[in-house]
């Protein structure tokens, strides 16, 4: 099967996202920020139609900037509003793939947009995996010198700041890292599933970590496994690769669950 340029493509991006997810699903789940990045992946219809709207011929770019914007904002009323967490992210997210929807929808141009639902990684190019390779570093980059500080607000926000932890500066670079990552990759991993990719190999790992480095270890693991599996089986079974990581991913998670009730008791 990896006779096939797209295929080796493929491969080479599912090995570069992956991991991706598994370091920064652990945060996500740390931090209790499950709804925060499916929000930004319900925004990604927006950023289209602005871009549109606005004349960026780029469709990537327009959503980028917009997700940038978008979690920022959100990450800012989440913070200030009254209302519970869970709340302001559904308000938000409803809110912005409905706008995008409706701008799109208004010259009846919407089903060249159906494929971001699912995303098709083996589309994917060479110049595009230099972009992920781009993010893969810079989220290295983030965990080496930030993880340890994000753990510590994700804990207790006033205790951070005693410590002398820069906490705003630290939790706008993470939303805006999770933003780019997944605005990065979506057209490839598909917004009904991208989600589940980031959330399913952290909440795997914490069924059977027992410290905070196999929590990390585990989640990478799960998620690369999950990628690889995925593609190949997608591959001979003629199914969606995005869809059929998720259910390779979601059969690990009930092992895993199932194991580690197992070794409680």
């Amino acid at each position: 099967m990896f006779k096939y340029h797209f295929m080796q493509n493929a491969l080479i991006a599912i090995l570069l996202i992956t991991p991706i997810f598994g370091i920064l699903g652990t945060m996500i789940v740390n931090n209790k920020m499950a709804f925060f990045s499916d929000a930004l992946g319900h925004s990604a219809f927006t950023g289209i139609a602005l871009g549109m709207l606005l004349g960026i011929q780029d469709t990537l770019v327009s959503m980028v900037v917009f997700g940038v914007i978008f979690a920022l904002l959100l990450n800012w009323i989440r913070k200030k509003s009254i209302a519970s967490t869970d709340t302001v992210i559904s308000v938000f997210a409803s809110c912005g793939m409905a706008i995008g929807l409706a701008i799109l929808s208004l010259g009846g141009n919407f089903a060249k947009y159906n494929s971001l639902l699912i995303g098709d990684i083996l589309s994917i190019t060479s110049h595009e995996i230099i972009g992920l390779l781009v993010a893969f570093v810079a989220v290295l980059c983030f965990w080496f010198f930030c993880f340890n500080h994000l753990h510590a607000i994700s804990i207790n926000r006033s205790l951070a700041r005693t410590k002398g932890i820069p906490v705003e500066w630290i939790d706008n670079l993470f939303v805006i890292l999770i933003a780019i990552v997944v605005m990065l990759s979506i057209q490839w991993v598909g917004l009904l599933i991208i989600n589940a990719l980031l959330i399913l190999p952290a909440a795997s790992a914490r069924n059977i970590a027992y410290n905070m480095r196999a929590y990390h270890f585990y989640s990478v693991v799960i998620a690369v496994v999950s990628g690889v599996l995925g593609l190949v089986l997608s591959y001979y079974f003629g199914i969606a690769t995005g869809p059929m990581i998720v259910i390779v991913a979601s059969c690990i998670f009930f092992m895993t669950l199932l194991f580690g009730k197992k070794n409680r008791r």
